[in-house]
Formats: C-alpha cells, structure tokens, sequence
C-alpha cells in the first residue's frame, strides 16, 4: 500500500522508549497487512500526547487510514473503524479516511489533537498537510469551547464521585490535572484558535504539585 519513502521520520517532543515505538510500528504495519489498508497518520494520543503521562501511563496509538479503491465503490456502508486488542502497554484504534473528513468538517476536537500532537509515528507527506489545512479552515471555536468545557465538568463529577468511595491519592491528583487541563484548553481556544489547546496544556504546567 506504499513504501517507507512515502512516511517522514518520526518526530517527537515527549521521546518514546525505542523498544515501544518498535512495536508500535509492528503494529501499524500488521494493519495494513490484515485490513489490506494504508496509514496515513499515526500519532499518540491521551496523556502521553498532553504531556502529563506517568511511568505507568500506556500508550494510546491513533491513526487514519484509507482503503484501495474498490472498498469505496460498495453500494452497503462499511466499518469505518480499526481497533486492535487493548493490552496493558498499547491502546491501538483508527478512523478511515472519509469519517475522519466528515469529523474535520465539523471540527471535531478530538481529531484536531491527533493532528496536533507531539508524538508522531508515522506521517504520509502528501496527505498530513491536507489534513492539517483541512483542520485549520473548518476549525470551530464554539465547537471547541464546548468539548472542553464539557470534559472539564464531566472530569470534576467523575472525580468526586470517586473519591467519595476511595482515598484520594493517586487518583485525585490525576482528576485534578485533568479538569486543569481541559480548562487551560478551553482558553486556548478562545485565544489562539485551531490546533493550539494541547499545545497550551503542555506549556502551562497545570500538572505541577498535583
């Protein structure tokens, strides 16, 4: 489905143990083996790409792909998802080409992370800056605003209910950092617009003493 020459280097600003992105890569290729597909984009997402993971964290591995052409021409609508086994070290899960434009389209914000994350495995030359215009141009702060702003509410909920049954510790620590982050996120993007709210979480230090 395409050569390496095709695929720019791997980039990163949070370094992956050598040994994970190895099997990483084993796995985007296992794939498009199996699925008979091509990645366009593979980067890492959740805490790992949001730059507050712990030792522990695993790796949450996201990706889009695109089929051959045939599998477009179907009349019935097909499964436009990939998921592999989750285990304790890598979470791997993918959108096909097509939902990922219908989800840019309505400046979906979890696609817009992917896109910007600082973890990238892998990143198809031709396509990438597409996607990352596409992003920019459709880019809704109303619509971003509002994710955040829900996962910062949803996270404070979530964190009292469950402290109210165990100690806080751990745990509390890592609610706290969330709803930080999903709050620095929501005025990013009030301020700078598309493709800038992890880029602030990252730079706020909203994980600090937590």
């Amino acid at each position: 489905m395409g050569s390496a020459n095709d695929f720019r280097a791997v980039r990163s600003a949070h370094p992956v143990e050598p040994e994970v992105r190895t099997r990483v890569l084993a796995e985007l290729d296992d794939v498009e083996r199996r699925h008979d597909v091509k990645v366009l984009f593979a980067c890492e997402s959740g805490s790992r790409g949001w730059g507050f993971a712990s030792p522990d964290s695993d790796y949450d591995v996201r990706f889009v792909y695109v089929h051959r052409r045939d599998w477009y021409l179907r009349v019935e609508p097909q499964r436009d998802v990939i998921e592999k086994p989750i285990d304790d070290v890598l979470d791997v899960s993918g959108w096909e080409l097509r939902k990922a434009l219908q989800l840019l389209h309505r400046s979906n914000p979890t696609l817009l992370e992917w896109l910007d994350s600082p973890v990238v495995y892998r990143e198809d030359a031709r396509w990438a800056p597409r996607l990352r215009s596409l992003a920019t141009a459709f880019f809704s702060p109303m619509r971003g605003r509002h994710h955040y702003l829900s996962m910062a509410k949803k996270k404070s909920v979530d964190g009292e209910e469950e402290l109210s049954r165990l100690s806080a510790g751990r745990y509390g620590a890592v609610q706290e950092v969330s709803v930080r982050a999903a709050s620095v996120a929501c005025g990013a993007v009030d301020r700078y617009g598309a493709g800038h709210a992890a880029d602030a979480v990252r730079g706020s230090g909203c994980w600090d003493g937590a």
